[in-house]
């Protein structure tokens, strides 16, 4: 399938998703991440999930990473727009940051500092569904995949899932970057 028509279908999957369903499988996955093999980095990018679109909410996994490592800070998405182009970067944020709904109503910070990609440690990606090859589908801006390619090549990217992969995604092309794990409620996936 095209990424535009695997769009529409798991945006359906995930609409017929009841919260109990969501939160059992929230928590199946904060299992899962605990069982990376990696050391919880300093610099995490996460995202304020479109709760309309029952998007995967990570802040179990925050959370648990700042159990974890308490000199975590987080940063957030923030688009901005150059030249008649909306871009993404990502900022650092505290307890006292503030957000506001952007144009496609995810909460961004208002302010803070301004962090380049490559000092990043770690991106955790938000996606409808992935392939076993590790490829996205987002939805369909393109923003993550032109800010991953500024990050180090040792940034975890990681996606989390309520679905399984899908064996292949037709329109995969040079602009998509590869996730380096992704996690459902039953398993792992390392590419």
């Amino acid at each position: 399938m095209k990424k535009k028509d695997l769009r529409r279908y798991y945006k359906d999957m995930r609409s017929e998703l009841n919260q109990k369903q969501i939160n059992t499988m929230d928590d199946l996955m904060l299992i899962q991440f605990q069982k990376l093999p990696i050391d919880i980095p300093s610099l995490i990018m996460t995202y304020a999930p479109m709760e309309k679109l029952k998007e995967f909410n990570p802040q179990l996994i925050t959370d648990y990473c700042y159990f974890k490592n308490p000199n975590q800070q987080l940063l957030y998405p923030l688009m901005y727009e150059v030249d008649n182009e909306t871009e993404m970067i990502a900022v650092l944020v505290n307890d006292e940051t503030l957000f506001e709904k952007n144009e496609f109503e995810i909460d961004e910070p208002v302010d803070g500092l301004d962090v380049e990609p490559s000092a990043i440690d770690m991106v955790i990606v938000p996606l409808l569904c992935f392939n076993t090859n590790g490829y996205r589908v987002g939805y369909g801006k393109g923003y993550y995949d032109r800010f991953l390619k500024h990050c180090r090549p040792d940034c975890i990217k990681i996606g989390f899932s309520y679905f399984d992969p899908v064996e292949q995604i037709e329109d995969v092309n040079e602009f998509d970057v590869q996730l380096d794990y992704c996690i459902t409620h039953e398993r792992i996936y390392e590419f």
